[in-house]
């Protein structure tokens, strides 16, 4: 066995031994009876194991009373709680894989933390939120339906290059032929898009159309080509526009802050090996 090896078994088992340790009942504060919900075995499931379950799956606090809900959460909940138990008696979380996508686990939610802890540091203020919604006039003020008539794809490799030759298409009809003779199955019909829910400068293109411009988006995991019929002002004001804009500008935020981050690694990180000259920047490859 390699000097490396041989560190990284000692590793794995003496993280294998703390999260294992982390598990047992004596090292956790006893639950009074009024916190405990359920029992699974020796694991006991509290109200506050119950409220992060409410919050992992998005449930409003006027909603965790309402008896199918809990019944659904407090279900899965107990599931895990008795699978858990199964796989520890395993001993599977001392299996190196295993035991390395744990680390992983804990390094993600870890990361994810820290980033919303410093976008949440610099929550904008009522002025910082008016200038938003001036700057963004389609997201609210200016917000617009758009009535459109469409042709929807599944997306794939095949597909990648139909979009390329067909960017240029004068017409719907076309579009619809030439998805017929390719063979890529595909559905016609009307549909609507929120002005909003758009990039800005795909925006401005389709507010600067001619009446027979066909325009293409990706939805998801499908294409869409698609031709502009209507549009109908649906402007978002008020507390509603506001909420909007603080949760779209605390998203730009946190992509702001992993942006910092990946370039503060970057500065950190020494590679080793043949990894070195793979991590190279793109201009230092070139030389």
């Amino acid at each position: 066995m390699s000097i490396k090896i041989a560190r990284l078994a000692v590793l794995l088992a003496c993280s294998a031994i703390a999260l294992a340790g982390c598990g047992k009942k004596s090292d956790q504060p006893a639950a009074s009876k009024g916190q405990v919900v359920a029992r699974v075995g020796d694991e006991v499931v509290t109200i506050q194991d119950l409220e992060n379950e409410f919050r992992w799956a998005n449930v409003t606090p006027d909603k965790q009373k309402e008896p199918e809900i809990v019944k659904r959460v407090l279900g899965e909940l107990v599931v895990r709680k008795y699978l858990l138990r199964q796989a520890m008696a395993a001993k599977l979380d001392r299996e190196p894989g295993v035991l390395l996508d744990l680390l992983r686990s804990r390094e993600q939610i870890l990361e994810n933390a820290y980033v919303q802890r410093q976008a949440a540091a610099k929550a904008p203020g009522k002025a910082d939120v008016d200038r938003y919604m001036a700057n963004n006039p389609a997201k609210f003020a200016g917000r617009k339906l758009l009535s459109v008539e469409q042709i929807a794809f599944p997306l794939g490799p095949a597909t990648q290059t139909f979009i390329e030759v067909n960017k240029n298409a004068k017409s719907l009809d076309e579009i619809d032929e030439k998805l017929t003779a390719a063979g890529i199955p595909h559905g016609r019909q009307m549909g609507t898009l929120n002005s909003g829910d758009l990039p800005p400068e795909f925006y401005g293109l389709i507010e600067a159309k001619k009446a027979d411009d066909v325009f293409f988006v990706r939805a998801g995991q499908n294409g869409l080509f698609f031709k502009v019929k209507g549009e109908e002002a649906r402007p978002l004001e008020g507390e509603a526009a506001a909420n909007l804009a603080r949760q779209l500008m605390r998203a730009d935020a946190v992509k702001a802050e992993l942006g910092i981050a990946a370039y503060s690694a970057n500065l950190e990180a020494k590679y080793e090996g043949d990894y070195a000259k793979i991590m190279q920047p793109g201009d230092a490859k070139k030389n």
